[in-house]
């Protein structure tokens, strides 16, 4: 199978940006704070490493941390950032390493880059093989809120400050659970448009894509501060163990 994973290259230009205004470059450390339990110390692989915002740091713990990314400019700035990582090229819903993992992670919703069913059980296959049978895999997934969408195309205001305004235009796909969505972002006399398509998933659903896959909910959470999972989440981190040792 081959994986859908759509990612715009263009993302990587303003990737290290959008991340800082959205909050994600702040909450790195209650991130690392949290993986760096399940690696145990010793090793972990990244799902979509992207530029190494979250790797490069949790390296900095002692963690040896290896990552797979389907984006060569992504890449090219993770090498730039820290050329001691090692990272490859590849599609993370189907991957088979020698190496066994204490953690495995993906983080900010990049498995909702995975727009089939099919692509997203066969990356938690995948990540599955990949673990210690005492080992972690960490998913990071957005709740989804249709709300409006349900009625049709739908714009919603991401953030707005004295320089910028990035708005989000959604087309809404209930048949595949897919939102085929486009940045719109405005910067001073530029605007600059970024498409993307994912495919949402409640954590009702993970957790049986999960069983499928030989894997068990051992821990969820509302955030990386580990507040809890309530009807009021914008997110949930997910932990799941091996069901049964090898």
């Amino acid at each position: 199978m081959v994986s859908e994973l759509i990612y715009d290259e263009n993302w990587s230009s303003v990737y290290q940006e959008y991340t800082s205004l959205r909050g994600r470059v702040a909450e790195v450390g209650d991130t690392v704070k949290f993986l760096v339990k399940y690696a145990s110390g010793r090793n972990a692989l990244e799902l979509g490493i992207g530029e190494g915002r979250v790797a490069a740091p949790l390296s900095a713990r002692g963690v040896t941390v290896e990552g797979i990314d389907n984006s060569d400019s992504m890449l090219k700035l993770l090498a730039e950032r820290n050329n001691l990582l090692k990272a490859w090229k590849g599609d993370i819903a189907n991957f088979r390493l020698q190496q066994r993992y204490d953690l495995v992670y993906c983080v900010y919703n990049t498995f909702m880059l995975l727009v089939t069913r099919e692509s997203q059980i066969a990356c938690l296959r995948s990540a599955a093989e990949a673990l210690d049978d005492d080992g972690a895999l960490v998913l990071e997934v957005e709740v989804p809120v249709l709300g409006s969408l349900v009625r049709g195309p739908t714009t919603t205001t991401l953030l707005v400050d004295h320089e910028n305004t990035i708005l989000n235009a959604y087309i809404h796909d209930p048949l595949h659970q897919t939102l085929v969505s486009t940045f719109l972002w405005f910067s001073g006399s530029s605007v600059r448009r970024f498409p993307q398509r994912v495919r949402y998933v409640y954590h009702q659903e993970l957790d049986t894509m999960a069983e499928c896959a030989g894997l068990k909910l051992a821990e969820r959470w509302g955030d990386w501060g580990q507040g809890a999972f309530t009807e009021e989440s914008k997110r949930h981190i997910s932990v799941y163990r091996r069901a049964c040792p090898r």
